[in-house]
């Protein structure tokens, strides 16, 4: 499996020859300016909710490649609208696709599209894979229901919101990264504006402090599990 960082809250992720884009939101942030959406592979595209933070460069991609939008069925229904091919979910429920489980799970957000129309309610996913599991949080708050997860999944990768202001900061990341029980996190949702800018020396130190290793990457970068 492997994770490249986009910028703000896009994901790349490649299982075998399957391209998952999550939350593209590349052509609006000036710090993704080297990333070219019309090159990017996609045969999925999960959305955790509706802000234009998230979803502004869906229905391009989607248009070009043919990608299926997967989210929740308020955003699944918008896209559908558009005439493009998309798989609802609701919070609970999951759905074996061709690179694995894909569970939706709860957060703490808002959700709605740019001009005001309700965007459902928003979520996270997991993903088992064939031989890794990650957690993408989405922009949530911390929440008890984080501790739901290692009942059923041990995580290979939690990636979480540390940007604070919007969504959780680093301190409640490392408290969420307990509440998954995975001490290996790759943090999103930072740097994008001002609200939301992190020291990344002061984050990591923080993680390192209790015995987690927090990844940050550069736009374009990517890891492997």
């Amino acid at each position: 499996m492997k994770i490249t960082f986009y910028g703000h809250a896009c994901l790349g992720i490649q299982i075998k020859d399957i391209h998952i884009l999550v939350d593209p939101f590349i052509t609006g942030n000036e710090k993704a300016s080297v990333i070219n959406i019309e090159t990017l592979k996609a045969n999925y595209i999960l959305v955790t909710h509706a802000h234009q933070d998230h979803t502004l460069d869906v229905e391009t991609i989607a248009k070009r490649t043919g990608a299926v939008i997967v989210s929740n069925y308020e955003i699944v229904v918008h896209y559908q609208g558009l005439g493009l091919e998309a798989h609802p979910m609701n919070h609970g429920g999951s759905w074996d696709f061709e690179f694995g489980n894909l569970k939706y799970v709860n957060a703490i957000h808002t959700s709605s599209f740019p001009d005001g129309k309700y965007g459902g309610q928003p979520g996270g996913f997991i993903i088992e894979g064939e031989h890794k599991n990650i957690y993408i949080a989405g922009d949530t708050a911390l929440t008890m229901d984080m501790k739901l997860i290692p009942l059923q999944t041990k995580l290979d990768l939690a990636i979480l919101p540390i940007g604070d202001n919007f969504t959780m900061g680093v301190n409640d990341a490392i408290l969420a990264s307990d509440f998954v029980e995975c001490d290996k996190i790759l943090g999103y949702h930072f740097d994008t504006f001002g609200y939301i800018e992190i020291n990344h020396e002061e984050a990591k130190r923080k993680f390192y402090e209790k015995d987690k290793d927090l990844m940050l990457l550069g736009i374009g970068e990517s890891v492997e599990l």
